[in-house]
């Protein structure tokens, strides 16, 4: 018979009782260690099945609470918010360039029909002044028809301002008036046609008025025709003094 361990003593059954290996009472001080056995223990969790040696059991860790249902109408209120910013901020963009678009293709139209009314401007004036210049020819003309009618001495001061003209230098010096301006010439520029010795004759092809002196060096048209044309060429004009004539 074993002895049994000092310190130790074990508690028989009750009488009638059937003995099993189950029925012995374990004192605590025979326990050594252990642990609470959990239904994973078997598993292979062993993270799960490892229990702290001290006995104290863990609760395990709480569920992380689930995301609060989104709130379709909330959601769909902002996005029709942030639609209608965008739509007014593109709105007021799209205003802005159609504006700019707008006042550069009016300042290329006011541009273009300011040219175009300037050009046309210009265009009546120049035909207002040639116009002008065409009735003040016409008129002149006949005023200095009337003046050599009138005062056909006159013919003495172009005779003398012909010769004049002529360079000290030249010789051989002709006036030809018309026959009925040669007594007047030959009376009024004496002295000059004496002091440049020139000749005085009478010229039928010669108009009124006029003269033409000839020299060595040159010749000088005095007559109606060429001083007219000479004057009415300042103004722009083209009328011949022959035109017209009554």
């Amino acid at each position: 018979m074993t002895k049994p361990k000092s310190g130790f003593k074990n508690v028989p059954p009750p009488e009638g009782a059937k003995p099993s290996v189950y029925s012995r009472f374990i004192p605590r001080e025979e326990l050594g260690s252990f642990a609470t056995w959990n239904p994973g223990a078997f598993g292979g969790d062993q993270a799960t099945s490892q229990q702290p040696a001290s006995g104290v059991f863990r609760a395990p860790a709480p569920e992380p609470e689930k995301p609060p249902v989104p709130d379709v109408g909330a959601q769909l209120h902002a996005a029709r918010q942030g639609g209608y910013q965008d739509g007014y901020r593109d709105g007021l963009a799209a205003l802005e360039q159609f504006k700019q678009s707008f006042a550069a293709q009016m300042t290329t139209q006011i541009g273009q029909l300011t040219h175009s009314y300037g050009q046309e401007l210009d265009a009546l004036q120049q035909d207002m002044a040639r116009a002008l210049a065409v009735s003040a020819t016409h008129l002149a003309r006949q005023i200095v028809r009337s003046e050599l009618s009138a005062r056909p001495e006159m013919v003495v001061g172009v005779a003398q301002e012909a010769v004049d003209t002529l360079l000290m230098s030249a010789r051989q010096i002709t006036v030809r008036v018309h026959p009925d301006d040669h007594a007047l010439v030959a009376q009024g520029a004496a002295d000059v046609l004496k002091a440049r010795g020139a000749r005085l004759l009478a010229d039928v092809s010669i108009a009124r008025g006029g003269c033409l002196v000839e020299s060595d060096i040159g010749v000088i048209d005095a007559s109606v025709a060429a001083r007219w044309k000479r004057a009415v060429a300042s103004l722009g004009c083209e009328e011949p003094w022959e035109a017209d004539a009554s």
